[in-house]
């Protein structure tokens, strides 16, 4: 059986091996005047070099000198430099192994260090078991015990060693947070925990797996269900409080475990260990089913005044032709007045002579209707469908304990009857119950004839809490989207201590009244200059800001030769180019089993589910397009493998490479991105104004951005991005293809055929041309 491994080569080479670069050899290996004097009283040029080998080893990696280790030829040549000692004397050294001990044990002492010895485990154990509380990674775990092995003056052990004491740290943080987890619970919690994992002949399925399944389509039988689930998770009494006696990663790492885990699976684990994944994950499904189940709650709500509103604009399409005729009817009366008044003859009998007076009586029904349908408000119309509304509202209004401040405390008191009339069964609204909505003419229909009608009050009601809950006004704590709003911004300690390391003043009244004086000052000295004419290209014409339009920056030459390079790119297949990238930035290494933190046995398997994210076919369809993965191998690894801490550690695996990229210098430092750039409006259209910008719209005008665009990042799409993200995103596609392809011909003629491809360029660091401007019918197969 393989034994199981922390690290990957690369992370270990980074760890512990030894630095070749200028910078780094610099930073680690310059020697003190102290040290320099220390090595050169040894006697004879190999020993003066060797000493200052052992010594600056000693200090990082931390090992020392050991047998048969090839010290890289940069180091070397530093230290021989400082030394003012040939390098190739290097060769000679330790020809006695007596004096590279002695050596080593005059270095120990010098630096007061001490030899790692069996009796250190305990502490290696420890200190790796505190940094694994907080992450799972091997590289920071084996980095944070390095650093704790350091701060005791110890002696690195051999890095097997160290990976080993890693796992076992890991393991410790583990079964702690297991034990934290599950700490409070009582022996019937822990019956009714293992109970989730077994077939319920009811649900055709084991409960865990029923409660996973939350309905999305909007109807009152799916809410409904979701209340259920949540009314059954509820019970059983695990509450919000006990995931912070744990870390939050830890505590994700359970949620994310417990949530792609089938039962089967999770009945093979420790009995502790499945019991805090079950804890863990119901913790995480009380929040996703409230979450589901005010969603659902506001998309019906809304269902009710959009059908209104349609079944009224039905109706008036409907009466077209009747409103034709009586228009008609109104137009000939009213030439038959005007007659009768121009010839002093009797009204009635010119109107009778010429319209008919049983036409004008026919017609007053239909009068009445249309103006009742013009007058018609939404709320009792939605009010018709008041059956639908009582098939759902009274377990959703009790699932939750609704908070609000200030001008919600009126809401709160009409939910509140609205609870009290369905508990008590009562049909009547008690008088001198709350108004909560602004709506003056809700408040009039709800009160008409001096009583209160109780499906007018409940769908007015419900409309402003649907409302209420959008705005923030209203929040329900043990929710993710519906919190108290301050709840997502930083504590007051923290924010004042966030302020007090800002270089900008942090008092409001102070700093809104230096802005202003600043502003006037320079509003006053713009308009002195603009009425003397001393600003560059910019003019005070008949009443108006003239800004002359600034020259090309690129000159002629440069957009021919762009065509030219752009004509020479290869055209290539985006799962040759992903493989690329895979063997140029080793980014496949970040993409771990989230039980073990082992890599994938299959890297073709873990591309092709990255390729499904990034373009939105789908494991199904990705599997029917591939050869030789199937739809298991892909739902296993984007289930264990692909996750959003993954992604991020991918993604900045990819932004070093990029870094290392002599073509990264153009993007500037990072201190800046796109959406740091500040926008000019102007006052004329531009060419392109049907590009629209997702922060700015269609309005005219440059965004200066100084320095230029830096590396950026792009989610998978059905994973993480939600219709209004991904709406934003995707109206950005041109101008960030222009910015990082050129203006290329082919990318300005479609507008959307290239972003597959483009999806894959910021994780390439390499120039690509569209294989195909249109998109397929059919997905094409991958190799």
């Amino acid at each position: 059986m393989a034994r199981r491994e922390l690290l990957s080569d690369d992370e270990r080479q980074r760890i512990f091996g030894l630095p070749v670069d200028e910078a780094d050899i610099i930073r680690h290996y310059t020697l003190s005047p102290v040290d320099i004097e220390l090595a050169t009283n040894r006697r004879g040029s190999r020993n003066q070099l060797g000493f200052a080998v052992q010594l600056s080893l000693l200090r990082y990696p931390g090992f020392g000198l050991r047998i048969g280790e090839e010290v890289p030829e940069p180091l070397l040549g530093y230290l021989a430099y400082q030394l003012s000692i040939p390098t190739a004397t290097f060769r000679d050294y330790s020809r006695r192994a007596q004096t590279r001990l002695d050596h080593a044990a005059e270095i120990s002492a010098y630096l007061g260090l001490r030899a790692f010895t069996r009796a250190d485990v305990r502490l290696a154990l420890d200190l790796a078991a505190a940094v694994a509380w907080s992450t799972d990674k091997g590289e920071p775990i084996v980095r944070g015990l390095v650093e704790g092995l350091r701060a005791h003056k110890l002696i690195l052990p051999s890095p097997d060693t160290i990976e080993r004491a890693g796992l076992g740290g890991r393991a410790r943080a583990r079964m702690r947070a297991a034990e934290a987890l599950t700490a409070t619970l009582t022996p019937e919690q822990f019956d009714r925990l293992d109970a989730l994992l077994v077939n319920d002949t009811k649900l055709n399925s084991t409960p865990l797996a029923w409660l996973r399944e939350i309905p999305e389509s909007p109807s009152t039988a799916n809410i409904n269900a979701i209340l259920l689930r949540l009314t059954f998770v509820r019970s059983i009494g695990v509450t919000a409080e006990i995931a912070g006696m744990v870390h939050e990663h830890r505590f994700r790492q359970f949620v994310r475990e417990g949530a792609v885990a089938p039962a089967f699976l999770l009945s093979d684990y420790s009995a502790r260990r499945r019991r805090a994944t079950l804890v863990a994950s119901l913790i995480d499904l009380e929040t996703r089913l409230s979450d589901a189940a005010i969603e659902m709650f506001d998309k019906l709500v809304g269902s009710l005044f959009t059908r209104a509103r349609r079944g009224q604009e039905r109706r008036y399409q409907a009466s077209t032709r009747d409103v034709g005729q009586l228009m008609r009817l109104f137009g000939r009366t009213i030439a038959a007045l005007s007659e009768a008044r121009e010839g002093d003859g009797d009204v009635i009998a010119v109107i009778d002579e010429a319209v008919g007076w049983h036409r004008l009586l026919a017609a007053k029904p239909q009068v009445d209707a249309l103006a009742e349908l013009a007058g018609e408000d939404m709320l009792a119309a939605a009010a018709e469908r008041y059956a639908t509304i009582r098939r759902f509202a009274p377990a959703f209004l009790n699932a939750f304990v609704f908070r609000a401040s200030g001008a919600g405390t009126a809401l709160i008191q009409g939910v509140e009857t609205l609870r009290d009339l369905n508990r008590r069964n009562r049909r009547e609204v008690p008088e001198g119950a709350p108004l909560p909505f602004h709506n003056k003419q809700w408040k009039r229909l709800v009160r008409e004839d001096g009583k209160t009608n109780r499906r007018l009050y409940e769908t007015a009601v419900l409309s402003t809490l649907r409302d209420r809950l959008r705005a923030g006004d209203v929040w329900i704590e043990g929710t993710r989207n519906y919190r108290r709003f301050d709840t997502y911004l930083l504590s007051k300690p923290e924010a004042i201590e966030v302020a007090s390391r800002m270089s900008i003043e942090t008092d409001a009244g102070t700093y809104l009244g230096e802005r202003a004086r600043t502003l006037d000052w320079r509003l006053t000295r713009f308009s002195r200059l603009l009425r003397q004419g001393k600003l560059h290209d910019v003019s005070w014409v008949r009443g108006k800001l003239k800004v002359v339009p600034l020259p090309p920056v690129t000159p002629p030459e440069a957009e021919a030769l762009d065509r030219r390079l752009d004509a020479l790119l290869p055209r290539v297949r985006i799962t040759e180019l992903l493989r690329e990238v895979a063997r140029r930035t080793s980014f496949l290494s970040a993409f771990r089993d989230l039980r073990t933190g082992k890599t994938h046995d299959n890297p073709n398997a873990v591309l092709a589910a990255v390729l499904a994210d990034g373009t939105n076919l789908g494991l199904e369809r990705m599997a029917n397009a591939s050869q030789g993965v199937t739809y298991a191998q892909l739902a296993w690894t984007h289930n264990w493998y692909l996750s959003e801490e993954n992604y991020r550690a991918a993604l900045a695996t990819i932004v070093d490479a990029h870094h290392h990229l002599p073509f990264a210098r153009h993007w500037g430092d990072g201190s800046a991105s796109s959406s740091d750039g500040q926008f000019f409006r102007a006052g004329h259209k531009r060419a392109g104004a049907s590009e629209v910008n997702a922060k700015y719209g269609c309005e005219p005008g440059p965004q200066d951005l100084q320095p230029p665009f830096r590396p950026f990042r792009l989610v998978p799409f059905a994973r993480h991005l939600g219709h209004c993200e991904r709406s934003a995103l995707c109206a950005r596609w041109p101008a960030i293809a222009r910015r990082v392809l050129g203006p290329s011909s082919a990318l300005r003629r479609h507008g959307w055929g290239y972003r597959p491809h483009l999806r894959a360029l910021p994780s390439a660091g390499l120039p690509v041309r569209a294989a195909s401007a249109r998109p397929r019918r059919s997905p094409p197969r991958h190799d």
